[in-house]
């Protein structure tokens, strides 16, 4: 093959269409049943934290007004759209279970199925929602109520009247706690303290100005040195449940005893179930067999582009190149820089074999 893109989320979508655009011919191997990644797997009442008019992609708009902050199920239906309009061919239910080089400049994608495709170039935008993180604390392997990772979760009904944590201090720790306070006793434990931000400065949207100042072009580095940690958009709901006692944060628990979590300080108290809101990291683990990890398992880049393999890159990582790398609305960008040299890497291969 010319180009393989391994997932067929936002990330693979974007992929692709810089690859057709470079002149290449992707084929999108998805794991899943339809090319929306992994956001039907998501919980039920997730919305995005930006307007439908900065969620798009390049060459579709997302429908309905631009100002309302679209559902789970909308964006499945934007991206089922989205890769309908592509002319890229997309085989679902390929799930990749390792990646070797050829011998010859490219590489074999072997899937779980058993099957092998030879490529001259790859694209992983397989995400990070199949390798959620959860910290380790003491006493967890122990804990007798419910444990779990926002990942799977899915609504607040499973927990009416129990008394429910939910581990961090980001966007979807706080939408998570705040629903669940409609019908439990809820807690935020997080390291550092909320740091809530108004969704609306000067009557627009905060991503009207991220988009408009450039802060969603900056490079990680600068970011680093500004960042003083996870900010949580808010219309004003969160600060008032926070205010009113629906919904309270506490420092982080420093250990499991039993039924028990154990507070900064002693104190132990009974919860029936924790909700780790701890993100995800790369999912990436296909990709051992080809040398191009760290010993922890992240890839070895610079901007996407594999710093062991030629003819390898990355699209949807974490601030890969910017603040909006992995957004619906950034990751365009990503893929057009990353595509347009595995681009020429797969037609110089291709045209040694006479191809």
């Amino acid at each position: 093959m010319d180009t393989i893109v391994i997932g067929a989320g936002q990330s693979g979508l974007a992929a692709a269409r810089a690859l057709r655009a470079a002149g290449r011919t992707p084929v999108i191997l998805e794991a899943g049943p339809t090319p929306t990644g992994s956001w039907s797997s998501y919980y039920d009442s997730l919305t995005l934290f930006s307007p439908a008019r900065y969620s798009a992609m390049p060459g579709q708009d997302f429908p309905g007004d631009g100002d309302h902050y679209p559902t789970r199920d909308e964006v499945v239906a934007y991206l089922q759209r989205y890769a309908d309009g592509l002319d890229v061919e997309i085989r679902t239910g390929m799930r990749v279970s390792a990646v070797e080089g050829d011998g010859a400049g490219g590489y074999l994608v072997h899937t779980a199925a058993g099957e092998t495709l030879r490529a001259m170039g790859v694209i992983s935008a397989s995400g990070s929602f199949g390798n959620p993180y959860i910290p380790a604390i003491p006493g967890q392997d122990g804990f007798t109520g419910q444990a779990l990772h926002v990942a799977d979760y899915r609504s607040p009904k499973h927990y009416a009247g129990q008394r429910v944590v939910v581990v961090g201090g980001g966007n979807s720790a706080v939408q998570v706690a705040y629903e669940l306070a409609e019908v439990a006793d809820v807690t935020i434990a997080s390291r550092q303290p909320l740091q809530l931000m108004s969704q609306i400065v000067g009557g627009k949207d905060m991503h009207y100005w991220h988009t408009t100042t450039g802060f969603d072009q900056l490079p990680p580095a600068w970011l680093a040195r500004v960042a003083s940690g996870t900010l949580v958009m808010d219309t004003g709901d969160y600060a008032a449940a926070l205010a009113d006692g629906r919904l309270q944060r506490r420092a982080m628990f420093t250990a499991f005893d039993g039924d028990q979590v154990v507070w900064a300080g002693g104190e132990r108290e009974r919860v029936d179930a924790v909700i780790y809101a701890t993100g995800y990291l790369p999912h990436l683990d296909y990709l051992a067999p080809l040398g191009a990890l760290d010993e922890t398992g992240l890839p070895l880049h610079a901007g996407g582009l594999s710093t062991t393999h030629l003819g390898l890159g990355y699209v949807g990582l974490e601030f890969q190149r910017s603040f909006a790398s992995n957004t619906l609305r950034g990751v365009h960008r990503d893929a057009e820089h990353v595509a347009v040299p595995i681009a020429a890497y797969a037609g110089g291969v291709l045209a040694a074999y006479g191809l």
